[in-house]
C-alpha cells in the first residue's frame, strides 16, 4: 500500500482544509467514491483511502475532496452544539458518519434532531455540530439576522437531486452526497460549496420556528432534559453526572479490559476477527492496547493499534494518535508502559518488544502529554455569541498566565479594547460525548487547565475549547421551570411552601405563577440560572404523595423576532394514541422542525408548549392524537387563552386515535398509518384552510348530594371532570338555564363537548372497553385490535342483560324549550358532527323532511336514537342510519334511574339528574385540509424564495 499526501503530489494547501490521511489501496470487492458517488474502476490500486476516517476516493477526485475527515472536524465548528442521542438500534441502510461504514449489522445510535448516524462504538468521535436551534441575540434587528445552511454528509433521502446540477445525488453504496438540515436542499459534494450560503428554510418557511426568536440561558442542562427526549428515570441525578445521566449508555468506540472485543460484535465476526488477528501475529505484527490517559484506565477503556514488532517508536506513537484523531504535532507527546512495574516511557530501539506483559493480556500503553517538557504553548479563545468577525483568535500562554490575563489579550486579539475586562468571563467547553461548560474563575491558569486535562484525557484536551462572553447572561435573567404533578385545586400558598421544603430557601425562586389549579401545574421563575439549575435537580428528584415530580427547563420565545407572515406551528404528540405511532412522528417532527417547537404530551401535557408560545401574536396548532387528545388541548386552550397573545390559533389534526370522528369531518383522515411522509402532513397544515367549530357545554345537576367517588368514570386523556364553581366563561350562562330548587352548584359537573354525547347503549360499551383498556393497556396497541375488541363487547351484548332496555321511558327530553317525545330506543346520540363511531353518520343522507342541512358551525344540534346493538352495528357499518328525532340550540334532559353516559368518548355511569346541553362561549378554530391532491414531494426541500434556477427544482 502506497502513501500518498492529502490531496495529491500538485496540491498540498487541501491537506489543511480536509485533513485526511490518504493512501493508495486496491479495492477487492465493488467500491464507490464517496465524493463524486461513482465506482472505483482497474484492477490495482484503483483508489485512495483515508487511514482514519475511511473516506474513499478517485485519483481524479482526489484534488477536489471537500468532506473534512472526522479527526479536524470537531476543531472547524464554531459554535458546538450537543447531539440528543436515541435508544442504541438496528438501523437499515445508513451508514455510520465517523466511520463511514454500513450501520446494518451493527447496534448504532442518531440524532433526534439532525441526520447523524453513529455506531455506538463510534459515539465518541461524533462531531458536536447539530442543528442550533436557540440562537436569539438581544441588540441583533430581525433585518440582520441572516442563517447559512447546516449540511450533513450522506444518508440522503431515495430519488434525491442536486439542487445545482440538477442530476441524481443520492447513493445506497456509500455516505456521500449533503443535504441542509434547515431546509432539506440536496447536493452533491462538490455542488454543495457553490450553494447561496443563506438558508430561509424551504417550504416550511410559514410554520417554521426561527432559532433567532428562540433563547435557552446558559445552563450545564443537556437538550434531552429540555425536550423531553428520553423521560426513562435514573437513580441519581445531580448537575455533575449530567452527561452520563442523559447518555444513551456507556458504549464506547474503545474496547473494554474485560474484552478484546466490542459487545456489538457477533459470534461469527468475532471469530473471525480473532482469525485475523492470529494472520496478524504469524505476519510478526503486533496488537497493542491504548489508553488516552487516567480516565479511561479508572474505566479500563482503551483503542487498539496494529504495529510491527520491530517497528520504530515514531510510528507507534503516530499511529497511537491517530486511533484517538489527535492532529496535534506528535513532539508534544510521548508513550508509556502501563504494566511496568513504575510507568516508564518507551524508547528506541524495538520499544513494541520491551514492552512488559502479563498473562492472556495483550501489551497495554498511555498516550501522554509531555506536560513537564512544555510550560508554554498556546490556546483558542472562541467569541461565543460576542458580534466579532473573527471565528476564534489564538493566545500563547504559559503556567503564570491567568484568566484574567486570557481576557484581557483576546479583548484587543478582537479589537474590544474600549471595554471593561470585568463584564466579561471566560468557560471552558469540553466536546467529549456532548457539550459541557464551566466558568472559570479569575486566578485560575489556562495552560495548567490544559496539562490537568491531558493527564486525565489526551482527547479531551484535543476537543477543550476556551469561550470569551458577557458575564450577563444575553439571553436575560428570568429562567422558567415547569412544575407537574402536585395535587390539583391547592392554594397558591400551599403550592409555596410544598415547593420551598423540596428546594430550601437558598433555592427558592423569584416568583410563581401561571399556577394551573385544576391540573396540579405552575410555572416557577429564577433570575439566576445556576441556581435555577439546582432547583430542577432537586426537583426531579423529589416525590409528593408517593408521586414523582416532573420539571422541565422552558424556553424563551421573543415574539419581536417571528417574521411577518410566518406562523409557528406548535406541534403536540400523544404518544401513546392509536397504534402508538407517535413516537415515529415526534422524531419526524423534530428534524423538520425547530425541535422547540415539539412538544411530547407525555412530558406535562399541552400546558408547557401553550406556555412557551404565549407571547406570539399568531401561531397554528398541530395535535397528533385521537379526538380525546384534542379535546385535552382544546380544554387547555380554554384555561390559558386569557394569558395568551393568541386566544384561539387555528388546530390541525394528525389523527392516530381508533375513532378519529373529528379528523375525518376535517378530511385529515381516518388514521395515520405510517406510510404518508411526515413532510406532507406539514405541507397540508399550511394550506389548510381556517373554519370554526361549535362547542357544547354540558352540565349535571344530581338529584341527591353525593361524593364524586360514586360517578363511574374513565378518562384516557389526563382531563378531569370540573366542577361549576371552576368554569370562568360559561357561568352566567349555565346560571340562567338551571332550573330553580335544583342543588348546589357546587355539585354540578360540567363538560364541554365538541363532537356528540351519548346516552344509553352507545355509552354503556364506551364504557366497557375504557374499562378492558385500564386493566390490560398494552393490549390496547392497534386500531385493527381495538375495533375488534368493539365488535366482541358489541355481540355479549346482544344476549346479556339489557341495561339500557326501554330508555325511551327512563328520560325526558327538551329541544329548545319543547317537550320531545321519544321512540321506542335504547340509545340516544346528541351530535355536533356528522361523524360517530370511527366515521359513520347516524344522520344519514340528505332527504326530505322538517330538518335543516346539518353542519359543525350552525348553531345546531342533532338528536338521533338507536334501537340496540344491532341498530348500532348497522350505522357503523352504512346500512341504516339512526332514527332523526330533533334539531336545536338548547336541550334539556332528566334521568329518572342510573344510565350510562359518555360526552367525547370519556364514559361513566350516571345517576339521576338534570342534564343542560348549550352553546358554549368558548371558541375553537379548527383547519380543515384542502381537497385537492398534491403530487408526491420532491427529494429535496427547497427554498421557498430560492436564487433562480441555483435553487428550484424541474
Amino acid at each position: 500500500m502506497a502513501m500518498a499526501s492529502a490531496a495529491g503530489p500538485a496540491d498540498g494547501s487541501a491537506v489543511a482544509t480536509h485533513g485526511h490521511s490518504f493512501c493508495k489501496k486496491t479495492f477487492h470487492k465493488p467500491t464507490y467514491c464517496h465524493h463524486c458517488s461513482d465506482m472505483l474502476w482497474g484492477l490495482i490500486q484503483q483508489g485512495f483511502i483515508c487511514e482514519v476516517c475511511n473516506f474513499v476516493v478517485h485519483d481524479r477526485c482526489l484534488k477536489t475532496v471537500v468532506s473534512p475527515c472526522s479527526s479536524v472536524a470537531a476543531n472547524l465548528i464554531k459554535n458546538p452544539v450537543a447531539h440528543c442521542w436515541s435508544e442504541p438500534f438496528h438501523h437499515k441502510r445508513k451508514f455510520c458518519n465517523v466511520c463511514r461504514k454500513r450501520l446494518d449489522d451493527s447496534v448504532s445510535i442518531h440524532c433526534e434532531i439532525c441526520e447523524y448516524y453513529v455506531h455506538t462504538e463510534c459515539q465518541d468521535f461524533a462531531v458536536a455540530d447539530c442543528k442550533e436551534n436557540a440562537t436569539y441575540l438581544p441588540g441583533k434587528g430581525l433585518s440582520f439576522v441572516h442563517h447559512e445552511h447546516h449540511w450533513r454528509e450522506g444518508n440522503l433521502p431515495n430519488n434525491s437531486k442536486c439542487a445545482l446540477c440538477k442530476k441524481t445525488c443520492w447513493t445506497s453504496e456509500c455516505l456521500s452526497g449533503y443535504r441542509c438540515e434547515w431546509c432539506g436542499m440536496t447536493c452533491h459534494a462538490s455542488c454543495h460549496v457553490n450553494v447561496p450560503v443563506e438558508c430561509t428554510f424551504g417550504i416550511l418557511e410559514p410554520i417554521y420556528l426561527p432559532p433567532h426568536a428562540v433563547s435557552i440561558p446558559r445552563t450545564e442542562v443537556p437538550m434531552e432534559a429540555i425536550i423531553g427526549v428520553q423521560v426513562r428515570r435514573k437513580e441519581t441525578l445531580s448537575p455533575r453526572s449530567i452527561s452520563e445521566e442523559f447518555s444513551s449508555g456507556d458504549t464506547s468506540t474503545k474496547y473494554r479490559e474485560s474484552e478484546e472485543f466490542p459487545q456489538s460484535q457477533s459470534h461469527s465476526s468475532q471469530s473471525r476477527t480473532d482469525k485475523q488477528n492470529k494472520e496478524k501475529e504469524d505476519r510478526d505484527e503486533e496488537v497493542i492496547k491504548v489508553y488516552d490517559g487516567n480516565n479511561s484506565a479508572r474505566r479500563r477503556i482503551f483503542r487498539t493499534i496494529l504495529v510491527a514488532r520491530q517497528a520504530p517508536l515514531k510510528q507507534v506513537l503516530t499511529q497511537a494518535l491517530r486511533a484517538f484523531h489527535i492532529t496535534k504535532d506528535p513532539v508534544s507527546f510521548h508513550l508509556t508502559d502501563m504494566y511496568a512495574p513504575e510507568e516508564t516511557r518507551l524508547q528506541d530501539p524495538t520499544p513494541v518488544l520491551n514492552l512488559h506483559r502479563k498473562e492472556g493480556k495483550r501489551p497495554a500503553v498511555f498516550l501522554r502529554f509531555r506536560d513537564r517538557d512544555n510550560d508554554q504553548g498556546e490556546v483558542r479563545m472562541y467569541p461565543g455569541k460576542l458580534q466579532v468577525s473573527q471565528a476564534f483568535c489564538t493566545v500563547p500562554v504559559d503556567s503564570n498566565t491567568t484568566v484574567a490575563d486570557l481576557i484581557s489579550e483576546s479583548l484587543q486579539r478582537f479589537g474590544l479594547v474600549d471595554i471593561q475586562c470585568e463584564d466579561y468571563r471566560c468557560s471552558e467547553v469540553l466536546l467529549d460525548r456532548g457539550v459541557t461548560e464551566r466558568v472559570l474563575s479569575w486566578n485560575e491558569r489556562p495552560w495548567e487547565i490544559m496539562k490537568q486535562l491531558g493527564r486525565d484525557s489526551i482527547r479531551q484536551m484535543e476537543l477543550m475549547r476556551f469561550y470569551l462572553q458577557l458575564k450577563q447572561d444575553p439571553h436575560g435573567p428570568n429562567l422558567a421551570l415547569f412544575v407537574g404533578n402536585l395535587p390539583p385545586n391547592l392554594s397558591e400558598r400551599n403550592y409555596e411552601n410544598i415547593l420551598t421544603e423540596f428546594l430550601g430557601k437558598e433555592n427558592k425562586f423569584s416568583k410563581i405563577g401561571p399556577i394551573y389549579y385544576e391540573y396540579g401545574s405552575m410555572v416557577i421563575t429564577y433570575e439566576d440560572s445556576d441556581k435555577a439549575v439546582r432547583a430542577l435537580y432537586a426537583l426531579r428528584e423529589s416525590k409528593f404523595e408517593e408521586k414523582h415530580l416532573l420539571v422541565m427547563l422552558l424556553p424563551n420565545i421573543e415574539p419581536s423576532m417571528v417574521p411577518a407572515g410566518v406562523q409557528p406551528l406548535l406541534v403536540f404528540v400523544n404518544v401513546k394514541s392509536g397504534g402508538c405511532q407517535g413516537s415515529e412522528l415526534i422524531s419526524s417532527f423534530r428534524k423538520l422542525l425547530n425541535p422547540y417547537q415539539v412538544f411530547d404530551l407525555d412530558n406535562g401535557g399541552p400546558l408547557p408548549g401553550l406556555y412557551v408560545f404565549r407571547n406570539i401574536q399568531n401561531y397554528k396548532i398541530l395535535v397528533c392524537g385521537g379526538d380525546g387528545t384534542i379535546g385535552w388541548v382544546l380544554q387547555c386552550l380554554d384555561n390559558v387563552g386569557q394569558d395568551s397573545q393568541c386566544s384561539s390559533p387555528a388546530c390541525a389534526i394528525v389523527p392516530l386515535g381508533t375513532g378519529n370522528d373529528l379528523a375525518r369531518v376535517l378530511r385529515w383522515g381516518s388514521g395515520y398509518t405510517g406510510g404518508e411522509d411526515p413532510l406532507n402532513l406539514l405541507r397540508d397544515v399550511i394550506d389548510a384552510e381556517e373554519i370554526r367549530l361549535d362547542r357544547w357545554t354540558v352540565v349535571f345537576h344530581p338529584e341527591d348530594k353525593q361524593d364524586s367517588d360514586n360517578v363511574k368514570q374513565v378518562n384516557s386523556t389526563g382531563k378531569k371532570r370540573q366542577k361549576l364553581s371552576k368554569m370562568k366563561v360559561t357561568n352566567e350562562q349555565i346560571k340562567k338555564t338551571v332550573v330553580a330548587g335544583s342543588t348546589s352548584e357546587d355539585n354540578s359537573q360540567i363538560f364541554v363537548m365538541n363532537n356528540y354525547f351519548g346516552i344509553g347503549i352507545d355509552a354503556d360499551l364506551c364504557l366497557d372497553f375504557h374499562n378492558a383498556r385500564e386493566e390490560n393497556p398494552n393490549k390496547f396497541n392497534s386500531r385493527l385490535h381495538n375495533k375488534g375488541v368493539y365488535v366482541k363487547m358489541g355481540l355479549r351484548k346482544m344476549v346479556g342483560r339489557k341495561m339500557c332496555k326501554d330508555l325511551h321511558k327512563e328520560m325526558r327530553l327538551e329541544v329548545d324549550g319543547k317537550l320531545v317525545e321519544l321512540p321506542q330506543v335504547e340509545g340516544i346520540i346528541i351530535l355536533n358532527i356528522l361523524s360517530w363511531g370511527s366515521g359513520a353518520n347516524p344522520w344519514g343522507p340528505e332527504k326530505e323532511d322538517q330538518f335543516s342541512k346539518p353542519n359543525h358551525w350552525d348553531g345546531m344540534l342533532e338528536v338521533v336514537g338507536v334501537t340496540g346493538v344491532v341498530h348500532l352495528g348497522q350505522i357503523q357499518s352504512g346500512l341504516r342510519s339512526a332514527m332523526r328525532i330533533a334539531q336545536g340550540g338548547h336541550i334539556k334532559i332528566h334521568f329518572h334511574s342510573d344510565i350510562p353516559v359518555q360526552v367525547d368518548g370519556e364514559p361513566w355511569v350516571q345517576s339521576p339528574c338534570d342534564v343542560v346541553v348549550l352553546k358554549s362561549a368558548l371558541k375553537a378554530t379548527m383547519l380543515k385540509k384542502n381537497k385537492f391532491k398534491r403530487r408526491p414531494t420532491e427529494p429535496n426541500i427547497l427554498p421557498a424564495n430560492g436564487e433562480g434556477g441555483k435553487s428550484t427544482d424541474d
